[in-house]
């Protein structure tokens, strides 16, 4: 593990962005399949 500061919040930072980006795809993915379930069409774009 790097013992740097300034790579520790380099990696910290990548962390943050690929979990939030991984989150945005499966509230879009359960947004979608729930909006399916109830109007029986494709959403809005």
């Amino acid at each position: 593990m790097p013992s740097n500061d300034m790579a520790k919040r380099l990696i910290w930072s990548g962390l943050l962005a690929g979990l939030g980006a991984l989150a945005s795809v499966a509230t879009t993915r359960a947004a979608t399949m729930i909006w399916r379930r109830v109007y029986g069409e494709e959403p809005p774009e």
